[in-house]
């Protein structure tokens, strides 16, 4: 099925644009993508992953860098996965891409009991495969689709869930230090992505594949969002400047600031007051010696 060319309407060209220089600031901002590096776009199939790629086919032909681009599926073999529809689009697209095949879906409902929650070990088994692929292949960089909505939901779940003030950060260094991970999409919102990803009728793989259990801490932080944004709009952009702008001297964590220090900076400046008062003292004394014995 041939990809939906993008309306031409002013809307359509707004939205298309707005996507553009928002993948280009996050790669210019954390230094995403360097000349000659190779760039493994992980493809779910959903509307996140789709517009990642797109975004950045097109930039790719526009960038002042050369860049390579590999997207990488994983077919987990849940039943029904629909198998051919990513490799007929990455076909259509002219795009350099290869599929890793591991049952993943019969491990996990092997070993997480019945009613229990498999995404958690899905993803890290996934993730795994993933890095290792990346590690083998001469990958420089692996981008993954997660946007700003998802950055800021993960921040409230481990402040309401976790106690700690942690997100997803626009690049990091996976824990094996064997890959740098990238998120292009930090500056866009799921809205815009949803709509792009309508407006070019993507090739969706669903979500339901594997009867996976919806992730009810995340919806509900989802939820009060949206809610947030009804009431107030412009909040997540504010919230999610936040993250960018942190001060370390104005929370409680001692090992991201030196609070034991503050003594000791006092000590020295009120050594270097009074050091300052008795030179002043000092010569206010000789001036009065001066006048007196003058």
């Amino acid at each position: 099925m041939p990809l939906a060319p993008l309306p031409d309407s002013v809307n359509a060209r707004k939205l298309h644009r707005r996507l553009k220089r928002q993948v280009g600031q996050a790669i210019a901002d954390y230094d995403m993508i360097r000349d000659g590096e190779r760039v493994m776009v992980c493809m779910s199939g959903g509307k996140d992953s789709h517009v990642l790629l797109d975004i950045l086919i097109e930039l790719q032909r526009r960038a002042p860098i050369h860049f390579d681009l590999v997207a990488v599926n994983m077919d987990q073999k849940q039943p029904d996965f629909p198998e051919h529809i990513l490799p007929d689009y990455f076909r259509e697209r002219g795009v350099d891409w290869h599929i890793i095949e591991q049952d993943t879906y019969s491990v996990v409902t092997r070993v997480v009991p019945e009613g229990k929650t498999m995404c958690g070990l899905c993803s890290r088994m996934r993730r795994g495969a993933l890095y290792a692929w990346a590690a083998e292949n001469g990958i420089d960089k692996i981008a993954l689709g997660h946007h700003r909505d998802d950055i800021v939901e993960t921040f409230f779940l481990n402040l309401f869930h976790g106690g700690r003030l942690k997100a997803m950060p626009p690049k990091l260094r996976s824990d094996d230090g064997r890959n740098i991970v990238i998120r292009p999409l930090a500056h866009a919102n799921e809205r815009d992505i949803a709509k792009y990803a309508r407006l070019r009728d993507f090739p969706i793989i669903p979500y339901n594949l594997c009867g996976s259990q919806e992730n009810l801490q995340r919806q509900n932080i989802k939820r009060m969002l949206a809610e947030w944004e009804r009431e107030h709009p412009g909040r997540t952009d504010t919230m999610f400047a936040a993250l960018q702008n942190v001060a370390p001297s104005q929370l409680a964590d001692r090992e991201l600031f030196d609070f034991a220090g503050l003594e000791t900076d006092t000590a020295d400046a009120t050594n270097t007051d009074e050091s300052a008062a008795a030179t002043a003292d000092s010569i206010a004394l000789r001036w009065f010696d001066r006048a007196r014995l003058s």
